[in-house]
């Protein structure tokens, strides 16, 4: 474990000076203890703006309900039970977290953490058709949150699009609600219909601007294959349901549409609208 002190006599925290002090904090794990002048409510936003709702860890200096190793408890062992205050986040490989905790003056200070995430990954192997996707994209993302959207009307979703939707599609969205795998791959809550006269329907989308759909048909929506439609009008089609398909875009190196390639491990970061 390392720990750095920092002095700064801004209340102000911008995005450059919170990159700035992450940035400061020794790796694989460190703490950051800051100067009282330091908003800690400021460090918690800045965070959330750019990684989604946080997860509280600690509130009033005792362990939220519900929380386990998985939710980035190797963080309190960084502060040796002196945190105050503690949300977290789940970005790429490592837990970040933000709050407040005693310094080795006894005062209540803001602080800032980082330590390694690490989750069980199940392999990315060819699997058989009974596989539950959406349990196997849960495991994947270490996803410890409860349904974000347990009571979606889909029936009214449905009529109001003049047809069913896939099952999967259906529990990705209840289970995660609004955000993007690996804050790249943005789930829509309800298909983009403007493709429709394609034969497309746009269930999800990236900031390279690919789209994420179902070639569609009259047959049974959990049948319909997934396609991208690429930045420039392309249409590649794959043979494989929704969360199949965002799993192993996830896992696969080889895949034409891989994100292996830019992380290890994987998450899905909520938009804080969910909250």
């Amino acid at each position: 474990m390392s720990v750095e002190c920092a002095f700064l006599s801004s209340m102000d925290v911008t995005h450059a000076m919170l990159n700035s002090l992450l940035d400061r904090i020794p790796r694989p794990s460190g703490v950051l203890y800051l100067s009282q002048n330091i908003d800690a409510h400021a460090l918690v936003e800045n965070l959330a703006s750019l990684h989604g709702e946080p997860r509280a860890l600690v509130l009033d200096g005792v362990m939220a309900p519900g929380v386990s190793e998985v939710h980035g408890t190797n963080l309190l062992d960084l502060l040796e039970g002196r945190a105050e205050t503690l949300m977290t986040w789940a970005h790429a490989g490592q837990w970040l977290g933000a709050g407040t905790a005693l310094d080795a003056q006894g005062d209540i200070v803001p602080v800032l953490a980082v330590t390694p995430r690490r989750i069980r990954v199940l392999p990315a192997g060819i699997a058989g058709q009974d596989e539950d996707w959406v349990e196997r994209l849960i495991g994947i993302t270490g996803w410890t949150l409860p349904p974000r959207r347990p009571d979606l009307d889909w029936t009214q979703v449905e009529a109001r699009m003049g047809t069913r939707l896939p099952r999967d599609y259906k529990r990705m969205v209840e289970t995660f609600g609004e955000g993007a795998f690996d804050a790249y791959l943005r789930l829509n809550q309800e298909p983009w219909t403007h493709g429709k006269e394609d034969g497309l329907l746009v269930w999800a989308g990236t900031e390279h601007e690919n789209l994420y759909c179902w070639q569609i048909d009259d047959g049974d929506p959990d049948h319909w294959p997934v396609a991208v439609q690429t930045f420039d009008g392309e249409n590649v089609p794959f043979g494989c349901s929704t969360a199949e398909f965002v799993c192993r875009i996830l896992l696969e190196r080889d895949h034409p549409f891989t994100m292996a390639h830019y992380f290890d491990t994987h998450w899905f970061m909520t938009s804080r609208t969910n909250a």
